[in-house]
């Protein structure tokens, strides 16, 4: 009796896991930080922008400067703990790219479901998030932009949970990650004015907080890093004017080195994947291995443009989801195109991963809306069932394509494995979510973020 008691509480608990709305979210994050950590010594040497971040940590960590003093220090000096704390080795670079990479899933999965967004394509937009190969990139190697979305991330939540004075924490603690951590306040300021107008002594308080916590970070961190009183009117002049002087023009004289990047108009995005390979030399092989190929997933991209339509027509159905998405989009990417044009600002193409977000909640709708879509053809209902596999399929491919670490073995088992979890939790959501009433057009007109 005693066993079969015991088993039947097993049994029961596991029921109630399963069940459980987060268990694969918790699988999809344990999927990634599987594969991070087992590549993570990969490879061994500084590849991309950790030939800058990694000696400016290194010189945080020993007080010898402020690090890369164009951009504010709280990155590097993310950087700098891992080091501390795991050595000056590949795991203590990347250590806390890797974290909060997977925190900020776990942030964007409660975004998503705040938006009101059903528990089927909260998983989908996740999904395709965490696969999306620039995205995966960015939380793999140490550089700035995966802590800065994070914070941003922390800041959408807090301001969608009505917690203005935390909103306004992290977009400071965003901004002094990068600088460009404040469009996420552009986003709210946006978001604000087109969806209440109101309250806006609240808005004022997430506007100045935001201002005070980028200050007092940017105090306390210089103030650690150098032991002296810091001048925040000279710092703040040097990033942006550092930040001011990387235009095209400069690139055209300066940037032209076989190693530099490939610079690209905002525009240029949309229409022309580029990927960059980031090649290091194996001494086991005797030869340059490309060890990541950093670019937006050709699954996501090829819906850039027709998610982002989508997501328009929605909000002209007074879709407030889709309304989210799409001021997201505007403050993240499309605010580049009339920075770039005004002052002929450098940019490249990895400067749109703030935005894959948006677009991933975008294609999430759009499939959900192809599937609610009337028939009476049992053939097409057949084949409407098969396009979320089909496309959930084909961008693991190519996720694990380019994903070019470890052996082909390995990535053969973990692409089987992300696969069959998450098709059997949209199948399983799809079920206890019929119908995503947030996702049909003008069925939403009230529903209130």
């Amino acid at each position: 009796m005693i066993t079969s008691s015991l088993i039947s509480k097993i049994k029961d608990s596991l029921t109630i896991c399963i069940k459980w709305e987060y268990t694969p979210l918790c699988l999809l994050i344990i999927i990634m930080l599987v594969m991070h950590f087992a590549t993570v010594m990969q490879p061994r040497s500084m590849t991309f922008d950790e030939k800058y971040y990694v000696p400016a940590a290194k010189s945080i960590l020993h007080g010898q400067s402020l690090g890369e003093i164009e951009h504010p220090p709280l990155g590097q000096a993310i950087i700098a703990s891992g080091i501390w704390i795991f050595g000056d080795n590949p795991l203590g670079w990347r250590f806390f790219s890797i974290i909060f990479g997977a925190i900020s899933l776990i942030l964007f999965y409660l975004i998503c479901r705040e938006i009101k967004l059903s528990k089927c394509n909260t998983l989908l937009a996740t999904t395709l998030l965490a696969i999306d190969n620039l995205s995966f990139v960015q939380s793999s190697i140490a550089t700035l932009d995966v802590f800065c979305l994070t914070f941003m991330f922390a800041s959408a939540w807090c301001y969608l949970k009505k917690k203005y004075v935390w909103a306004g924490i992290f977009i400071g603690l965003a901004t002094t990650a990068k600088l460009s951590g404040v469009f996420v306040l552009v986003f709210i300021v946006i978001h604000w004015l087109v969806t209440n107008r109101k309250d806006i002594k609240w808005m004022a308080v997430t506007a100045v907080t935001s201002g005070l916590s980028f200050l007092t970070a940017l105090f306390l961190l210089d103030f650690i890093i150098i032991h002296k009183l810091p001048n925040l009117v000279d710092r703040i002049h040097t990033m942006l004017h550092l930040t001011q002087s990387l235009t095209f023009t400069y690139a055209q004289h300066y940037l032209l080195g076989p190693g530099e990047l490939p610079s690209s108009r905002p525009w240029e995005w949309l229409y022309n994947l580029n990927w960059i390979k980031f090649a290091a030399f194996d001494k086991i092989k005797g030869q340059f291995v490309v060890f990541y190929i950093m670019g937006i997933n050709p699954a996501i991209w090829i819906l850039i443009i027709p998610s982002i339509l989508f997501l328009l027509y929605l909000v002209f159905k007074h879709n407030k989801t889709a309304l989210f998405a799409l001021c997201w989009f505007a403050a993240t990417y499309i605010i580049w195109i009339p920075i770039t044009l005004i002052t002929n600002r450098l940019t490249y193409n990895y400067y749109f991963y703030p935005a894959i977000g948006a677009i991933c909640i975008g294609i999430a709708l759009l499939f959900s809306r192809v599937n609610e879509l009337p028939s009476d053809s049992s053939i097409l209902k057949s084949a409407r069932r098969l396009i979320i596999p089909l496309y959930l399929g084909v961008s693991i491919l190519f996720f694990i394509i380019l994903f070019n670490s470890g052996s082909i073995w390995f990535r053969a088992v973990w692409a089987i494995i992300l696969f069959s979890t998450i098709l059997y939790y949209l199948d399983k959501f799809t079920i206890d979510e019929p119908i995503d009433a947030y996702s049909l057009l003008g069925k939403n007109t009230t529903m209130k973020t």
